[in-house]
């Protein structure tokens, strides 16, 4: 079984992370992923570098809970997340959720929910450089509407 969570500083290409996703599965109809890249500005103010954290281990078994629920929830076959921690500079790409299933709704859906819960529930931390200075920011956004649309209690999560 192809690794499904990796927490890296290098680059990641989606070609081939897709095709190792698919691999030689015939069953595989669809595969839906989302790729987020570093921007330039953050909250009103222009962002010249970011710098993730992450606790080795912990972060990994988190995400990977994340995807054993997405495969209770969904039709789904496989799924990899990828997530870039270190130095990042803007335009670099942060993270991809790719999502493989027989057809197209359950991808969507489950890629949909992988990256809703990353973005608010994954324990990263981040520190953004501005040209006021270094500021930290918590890398999770608070957006109950997309826990809720999963059933998720923003409280409890």
């Amino acid at each position: 079984m192809a690794e499904r969570v990796s927490i890296q500083t290098q680059d990641f290409d989606l070609s081939a992370e897709v095709a190792a996703l698919r691999g030689q599965d015939r069953g595989v109809g669809a595969v839906c992923s989302f790729i987020g890249t570093v921007r330039d500005r953050n909250e009103g103010q222009s962002v010249s570098t970011m710098e993730l954290e992450h606790y080795p281990g912990m972060t990994e078994k988190a995400i990977e809970a994340m995807i054993d629920e997405a495969f209770g929830r969904f039709d789904i076959l496989g799924a990899r997340v990828i997530h870039r921690v270190g130095l990042l500079q803007p335009t670099d790409q942060i993270v991809l959720v790719a999502v493989s299933s027989a057809h197209r709704g359950e991808s969507f859906q489950a890629c949909e929910f992988l990256m809703d819960y990353l973005k608010t529930q994954a324990p990263f931390w981040k520190k953004e450089q501005t040209p006021e200075g270094a500021r930290w920011v918590d890398a999770r956004v608070s957006d109950d509407k997309a826990l809720a649309r999963w059933g998720i209690d923003a409280r409890n999560a």
